[in-house]
């Protein structure tokens, strides 16, 4: 699977966005955000970000909003909880929740704690311009 973070105002705009955004086209969207493009699950960020940076229990973390769902991919919609908490924090927290995610079972262990540290900056400059733009965080989905 193949993930493309963007995003848009709303629900119905998102939905329009794959109808002009191709897997090739991945340099950005028409929305201007330039969007982020991933191999790791959305399912898997809001995790990430809820659990490690919020201290959310798993079990509490919020189902993602499924926009479309078409034979070629599909739209889901993040929930605002997962970028918003990232704009404030600072150096000190995103090296420990990176640490933190690290050692869950399925990771690597602290090898993967510089690669989870390099990921949730991404997200933190991601959800900056999301902010900025009014906009919320979607992911386009296909194989």
């Amino acid at each position: 699977m193949t993930y493309k973070y963007f995003g848009a105002p709303n629900s119905a705009t998102a939905a329009q966005v794959p109808i002009s955004m191709r897997p090739e086209e991945l340099g950005g969207d028409e929305l201007g955000m330039g969007g982020m493009f991933t191999k790791i699950k959305p399912e898997t960020i809001a995790a990430m970000v809820l659990t490690g940076i919020q201290g959310m229990p798993l079990h509490k973390v919020p189902p993602l909003e499924l926009v479309v769902l078409h034979p070629d991919y599909a739209v889901v919609k993040l929930p605002m909880t997962v970028v918003d908490p990232l704009r404030g924090i600072g150096e000190e927290s995103v090296g420990a929740a990176a640490f933190i995610w690290s050692t869950v079972p399925d990771r690597g262990g602290p090898r993967d704690a510089f690669d989870v540290y390099q990921l949730l900056h991404e997200w933190q400059d991601f959800s900056v311009r999301l902010h900025e733009a009014g906009h919320q965080p979607y992911c386009l989905v296909w194989p």
